[in-house]
């Protein structure tokens, strides 16, 4: 078994520490929060994805309904009060919707602006086309697997190896049956969801920035 990196031990107190943290807690939101942290960075981006698919007429609102299934998909079972607590936190005019997207970024950890600044700059690196998604074509010229062990010896083609590297930020962890298939793309919020993830195992902003200038080569 290879040694774990500083990277992956990081996130893995990051998990334990949600865990336990989940227990002590009596704030639902928090609950949602520490539940998705216990599944690691990847655990954000699944919730993401999980709301984001319930948007069936593109309004990016839900209702009261729609809401308390989706949590209780990500498998946070607490009390009609608790949920109705948690809905009224993110209903913030009464209308009896919340918006999605305030709603996840309620949910992210919080991160300094330096750090999501850094974030953005990796996504545009990234996103070569600057269509807002990042795809197999995106990678190609910035991701380099052709000094890849599994490339180099014939287990992977330079296409098996992209979509791993895709899949990375692609969370299925968030209920059995619910998005098991990643769709070989990343848009610009699963990316800061991801790092939002890691972002809540790292104290200090300067660390933070140096890992994302390094992985990305900003």
């Amino acid at each position: 078994m290879r040694p774990k990196t500083a990277g992956e031990r990081m996130e893995a107190q990051m998990m334990e520490k949600a865990k336990k943290n989940m227990g002590k807690t009596e704030d639902p939101v928090e609950m949602l929060r520490c539940l998705c942290l216990s599944r690691g960075a990847k655990g954000i981006i699944g919730l993401g994805r999980l709301f984001r698919r319930m948007d069936d007429d593109g309004s990016k609102n839900i209702c009261y309904a729609e809401f308390k299934k989706g949590v209780q998909e990500c498998g946070l079972e607490v009390s009609d009060d608790q949920y109705k607590e948690m809905f009224t936190k993110f209903d913030k005019d009464g209308s009896g919707k919340l918006s999605i997207d305030e709603f996840l970024y309620s949910i992210r950890p919080p991160m300094s602006d330096s750090r999501l600044r850094v974030i953005e700059e990796a996504y545009r690196k990234l996103d070569k086309t600057g269509d807002g998604v990042v795809t197999i074509d995106d990678l190609k010229g910035v991701y380099d697997v052709k000094n890849h062990p599994k490339y180099l010896n014939g287990d992977c083609s330079e296409e098996d190896l992209y979509l791993k590297f895709l899949s990375n930020f692609e969370s299925n962890g968030i209920s059995k049956g619910v998005g098991e298939q990643g769709d070989g793309k990343i848009t610009k919020d699963e990316f800061i969801d991801y790092y939002s993830g890691l972002s809540a195992s790292i104290d200090e902003d300067a660390y933070f920035d140096l890992m994302i200038r390094n992985a990305w080569k900003l």
